[in-house]
Order: C-alpha cells, then structure tokens, then sequence
C-alpha cells in the first residue's frame, strides 16, 4: 500500500485481516502505526491490527505482486522514486486515488500493461495516525486502464471481496472514474471553495442544492460527449445518498483546513480540460475551478506538481 491514509490504511486493513500479505509504506506516520498497529471503526464491523507490516522506505519492502497507490495525486511526482524498488517483472499497479490523470501517471513509470485503475465509493475519514472512521459505503469498482491479462480484474475484485469488501469488476474504467465525479466534483469542490463547510452545510438551502445539481449535470453531459453512458439519474442519486451523511468532511475540506494541499489538477482541472477538449463547455465548474484556486491562493495557470 502506497500511501497511509484513510484509503490505505481502511481497506488495506480489510485485505490483511482476511489473510493476505499486505505491507504499508509510510510516512509521518510510521513511528505510531509500528507501535500501536491500527485500529478501525467501521459500520460494517470495527476491526484491529496490532502489528501492522510498515515500512519507511520501499526499499524496505522489496518486490510485490500489487501495488495499491493511495496516496493523494499531489504526491505523484515521487512516484517514478517510489515504484521501481516494488516491482518484479510481473508486477501490477492499482492505483485508488482520486479524478483524472493517475493512470497516466503510472504508465509513463512502469508501462500501460501494469495498469488499473479503481473507485472507492466511500465516507471515510483517518481520525488520527492508526485510527480510521469508516461511517458509510465501501464499494470499490476495479477496471484495466488499457488492455490487459484477461480476467486480472475480476481477480483482483475477487480478492478484495473475500475480505470483506464490495467490489466488481468493471469493463470501462473510464465511465467508473467520470461517475464519481459527479460526486467529487460539486461536494469537494464547495467544501473547499466555501472556506471549508461539511456536506450539510452544502445542500441546506435551496441555492445550494441548485448549485450542485447544476455542477452535476455539467459532469454527466461532458462524460456523454466523450461517449460515456452517464444517466441524469446519478443527479438525484448522488444528492439523495448525501444526506444521511450528515456533517461529512470531504477530504478536499480536510486537506484545506489541515493546510495540506488539495487535488485540484485531477478532480478538476483534468476534467474541465477534457471537456472542453470535447467541445463541451461547464461554465458552473469552470467559476467553481477559480472559487477554489482563489481559496488556496492559486493562479489559473498554477498546478501543484506539473500536470499528470
């Protein structure tokens, strides 16, 4: 597991407490995760790990038959010191980060071949080092970026099933990643753009709710003018499913408030670049683009890291 945040830490923890042999490369970290191990608490059973396999470097860890990037986008650029210590020469990558661009990014280091791509649809928060909060969803959708061996994701979602873990197969990556977009675009974007406000905050009036919807909809017709089969439906989805939720922190809030920085090239910038690319303009998540780079005092043509 690349990365030990929330992602890494909750369903890395699922596929090391079903049995399987998983090593977490971390970071700041470490010193608390090799002495306490982790502990989760889930809605769909908590769960520990008292000696959790960790590791500084990925050298440490050595060859792996899987990597699983998690880790947020902005920490790409170390990818090409990162990976080459972890494969052998069957190894495959999985990467379960957000937005556009990643796949990408993990080709130019190791080749199309290696490469998935998967979605966590989840409400998940890492409370502190070692301590995760799982408090609704879990659904991972897993997909070859380009062609690749026949039947490997079916595989790999079999695994991650037997631990415990919803998760399918699915043949068009592509359409999985623009479909969580129509959740992470608005609902990430706002809480950032609205100086750091919880999804309940976001949808209880109805100017805010308008808003979404709109963001929304501009997502799903851009996915359907690259050929993607996205329903209006995920509209009232996607609301519906948000308000149980209550006072959720995305994680874009998170990285904002904790002073971190945020995704703003894959969840948004790539995204509206393919649009336009396509012809189709979004001017709602266009204005909602510089609502967030004036938030975190970007210019329009700034990246974090250079582009994916």
């Amino acid at each position: 597991m690349v990365g030990s945040g929330a992602i890494g830490l909750y369903y890395g923890g699922r596929l090391a407490a079903a049995g399987e042999d998983v090593r977490f490369l971390t970071r700041s970290d470490y010193p608390a995760l090799a002495r306490s191990g982790l502990k989760v608490a889930s809605v769909h059973g908590d769960f520990e790990i008292a000696r959790l396999q960790t590791f500084r470097t990925p050298e440490e860890i050595g060859p792996v038959d899987l990597v699983i990037v998690t880790w947020k986008a902005t920490a790409n650029h170390l990818l090409s010191a990162v990976l080459p210590p972890l494969l052998h020469a069957e190894s495959q990558v999985l990467t379960l980060q957000n937005g556009l661009g990643n796949c990408e990014c993990l080709s130019e280091i190791t080749g199309p071949a290696r490469v998935l791509g998967g979605l966590c649809f989840v409400c998940i928060n890492r409370i502190s080092p070692g301590l995760v909060n799982h408090s609704a969803g879990g659904r991972v959708a897993i997909g070859e970026w380009r062609t690749g061996l026949p039947g490997r994701a079916a595989e790999l979602a079999k695994r991650f099933q037997a631990a415990g873990i919803p998760c399918a197969a699915t043949d068009n990556l592509e359409q999985a990643q623009w479909e969580k977009l129509v959740w992470n675009i608005p609902f990430n974007g706002l809480s950032v753009a609205q100086g750091g406000v919880t999804t309940d905050v976001m949808l209880e009036s109805a100017a805010g709710e308008a808003e979404i919807r709109a963001l929304m909809a501009e997502v799903i017709a851009a996915a359907r003018a690259l050929g993607l089969a996205l329903g209006d439906e995920l509209i009232d989805f996607n609301v519906e499913r948000t308000r149980p939720m209550g006072p959720y922190r995305t994680s874009s809030m998170i990285d904002f408030v904790e002073g971190r920085e945020v995704e703003v090239v894959p969840i948004w910038q790539e995204p509206l670049r393919r649009a336009q690319a396509a012809g189709v303009p979004m001017p709602h998540t266009a204005d909602l683009l510089r609502r967030i780079q004036e938030r975190l005092g970007l210019s329009g043509n700034r990246h974090e890291h250079p582009p994916l």
